[in-house]
């Protein structure tokens, strides 16, 4: 009898696999060159836009019929793609609303990516779905949810709020749902609205109702609104107030909004994606009393967990409600789990493909705790007091709204009485500070008046750079000063 051999054949190599050794140099190698790109980041210009176009139009290629050195690529993108635009990982980047980045991030995707594990369903990466679903768990807790509530991980606040209002159309409105009325303040962000046409609805379906002088929701006009509309045959079914816009930084009264919402049957939505994690301080908490009565929460951990872009979050007070929403099943996919803890993403979320998010949370807050974290936001919460109230001493600065969280808003005391004339002088203002190259602000426009903002939140922007801050305002208002008398 012929016994066949039993031996393991060898197996070579993929073309597409780095071998071990290669593999070491390239870690090695990026590892160095991201050290150094991080240690020279307080030197860099917070902005470089000169020359964008030439750069971008160097980098212009066909597809490639060969390989090239990995250094030669490693190099092409520190020294020269990453070179121009919007620093946002510098100190000093305190325009829009900052993207801390934490490095220990990176690390976390660079496992997530290696081991390439598919979590959208449950049975397939057991252990590293109950890691994120930690995390989403943990996110409850901060803003005081109970048991029954769950979530999921986003690319941002803008597909939560597309998913939160999904979910709010799904469980508040028959299947004919074109008489659904949303409610939502003249502040939102334009992801909203984005994400109530995406959901489906016509943009006159969406009522915007005017701020007050805080620029939070006027309650008063909200419930006016909410009941026109009734009479007139419509059916309000969902609000979404803010926890921190991002003009002012703002944060609707949300335990009235959430009386309305209850008395009127309204799914309650809160935009907390820039707001959401001062939770973790007393002062946040405080600003946000109520924010656990709501249906829904969006909150973006890039924003106030320091967390790379690319990482957001929603929400539900009752996790069904997203389960409702967005189950559905197909004959190739294994069985969706039944059991109080497993959870199967793609049955909760719009996703069926989706990376690993979780470990770029559960890395860094199991390496330092969330203590950590806290401190860090009670540090941004009381740096925009500070120049809040250094501000307020300049003779030709006038502070647009006090800061309820960590946006400061300022343009300048004019003595001019035309609207285009006062926002010309604060947007010259703007541009002289930006041009010191050691913060970028941005603008910003209310009822028409141009204001710049400066919003706090990067990790790495500490005291000493809030300083510089104001010193450079203090010196551009010389400068403006000065041009002006010339002007006359």
């Amino acid at each position: 009898m012929n016994h066949v051999s039993a031996s393991t054949p060898t197996q070579s190599l993929s073309p597409l696999e780095l071998d071990p050794n290669t593999l070491r140099e390239i870690s090695s190698y990026v590892t160095e060159k991201i050290v150094a790109y991080l240690e020279s980041l307080p030197d860099q210009p917070v902005c470089d836009t000169e020359n964008s176009e030439v750069v971008a139009a160097s980098l212009l290629e066909p597809l490639p019929e060969s390989g090239e050195n990995y250094k030669e690529l490693v190099d092409l993108v520190f020294d020269k793609a990453v070179t121009k635009g919007y620093n946002s990982a510098s100190p000093g980047y305190m325009a829009f609303i900052p993207g801390g980045g934490l490095v220990h991030s990176a690390i976390a995707d660079l496992i997530s990516n290696a081991i390439n594990r598919y979590v959208g369903i449950w049975v397939s990466a057991p252990g590293l779905v109950q890691i994120e679903t930690n995390v989403v768990r943990w996110f409850c807790d901060i803003v005081g949810y109970a048991d029954d509530a769950g979530g999921f991980l986003t690319t941002g606040g803008s597909l939560a709020n597309f998913s939160a209002l999904f979910s709010a159309r799904r469980t508040r409105l028959p299947e004919d749902f074109l008489s659904g009325r949303i409610y939502t303040s003249d502040q939102a962000h334009h992801s909203v609205f984005k994400a109530a046409i995406l959901a489906g609805f016509p943009q006159s379906a969406i009522r915007i109702i005017p701020s007050d002088s805080s620029f939070r929701i006027d309650l008063g006009r909200l419930h006016k609104e909410i009941r026109k509309d009734r009479r007139n045959g419509f059916h309000p079914f969902a609000v979404v107030a803010n926890a921190g816009t991002t003009n002012t930084g703002a944060v609707d009264d949300l335990e009235r909004i959430a009386d309305i919402s209850e008395k009127e049957n309204l799914w309650l939505h809160i935009d907390a994606a820039y707001g959401g994690f001062f939770l973790l301080t007393e002062q946040g908490k405080q600003r946000m009393k109520g924010i656990s009565r709501a249906d829904s929460i969006t909150l973006d951990p890039h924003k106030g967990l320091f967390l790379p872009y690319g990482t957001g979050c929603l929400l539900a007070r009752n996790s069904e409600t997203l389960r409702k929403a967005h189950a559905i099943h197909a004959c190739y996919l294994p069985p969706m789990q039944n059991k109080a803890g497993r959870i199967d993403f793609c049955d909760i979320s719009p996703e069926l493909s989706r990376d690993f998010r979780g470990l770029r949370a559960w890395l860094p807050i199991k390496m330092h705790g969330i203590d950590v974290f806290r401190k860090a936001l009670d540090e941004k919460l009381d740096l925009a007091r500070w120049i809040t109230d250094q501000l307020e001493s300049l003779p030709n600065i006038r502070i647009v709204a006090q800061p309820q969280l960590s946006v400061v808003t300022f343009r300048v005391r004019s003595f001019e009485t035309e609207t285009s004339r006062a926002n010309a002088q604060t947007q010259h203002l703007l541009e002289r500070i930006n041009a010191y190259e050691h913060v970028f602000l941005t603008g910003t426009l209310l009822a028409g008046i141009f204001i710049i903002r400066i919003c706090i939140l990067s990790f790495r922007t500490d005291r000493s750079r809030v300083e510089t801050c104001l010193r450079d305002i203090r010196k551009a208002c010389l400068e403006l000063d000065s041009s002006t008398s010339n002007e006359s």
